[in-house]
């Protein structure tokens, strides 16, 4: 049997990460090398690692949004409180996860680009958000144990945890295609050799 204050503790540091409390995290090591691509002069380079974070937070995203459209989804079903905390652990970890991403690209944020840096700073608010929103849930069903299952109140923030989500995965999709094409952009640029008229 799940014991939720054990899920609760486990996803506390997260929360006070995010909100710019230093707290160590496991595993969350600086990276050595850093490279960048082609951009603009004077501009700052979009920076690769930066990148290959934003790429690693959107499959996160993607699984926590899926986690938390499923638990959103008993709802509508009769599952007993076991699967439901079954499922808040999955999302506890998911939320954990992307937020070691996220702590990482808070540490590269100096050698981001200007769009990069755009990136960090709305990810971040909706990651508190969902942090806050699944600690709420944890607790929720730690003090009913199971016997509101079928309240508007814990459908409500599963609704929420489950849109929060969705929003997320939307916001860093959107920033890691942009780079993308962003970059295969500057790539036929350069290949073509063409150049911007000055002042553009």
């Amino acid at each position: 049997m799940f014991s939720y204050p054990k899920s609760f503790s486990a996803l506390a540091p997260l929360t006070l990460l995010l909100l710019g409390m230093s707290m160590p995290l496991e595993g969350a090591g600086q990276l050595t090398e850093r490279t960048v691509q082609p951009q603009d002069r004077g501009r700052q380079a979009d920076s690769t690692e930066v990148s290959d974070l934003l790429n690693r937070a959107r499959s996160e995203a993607n699984q926590l949004k899926m986690d938390a459209s499923e638990m959103e989804s008993f709802t509508r079903s009769n599952l007993d409180w076991q699967t439901q905390s079954g499922k808040i652990n999955q999302i506890k970890n998911d939320v954990n996860a992307i937020g070691r991403t996220v702590s990482k690209l808070k540490d590269e944020e100096a050698m981001a680009s200007d769009w990069q840096k755009i990136a960090i700073v709305r990810i971040t608010p909706l990651l508190q958000e969902l942090a806050s929103n699944t600690t709420a849930v944890i607790n929720h069903l730690n003090k009913d144990r199971g016997r509101n299952l079928n309240s508007q109140e814990h459908r409500d923030m599963l609704k929420m945890n489950a849109e929060l989500s969705g929003d997320l995965a939307s916001v860093v999709e959107d920033f890691v295609t942009y780079g993308k094409t962003k970059s295969r952009f500057y790539q036929l640029q350069h290949k073509l050799e063409l150049s911007e008229p000055a002042g553009q």
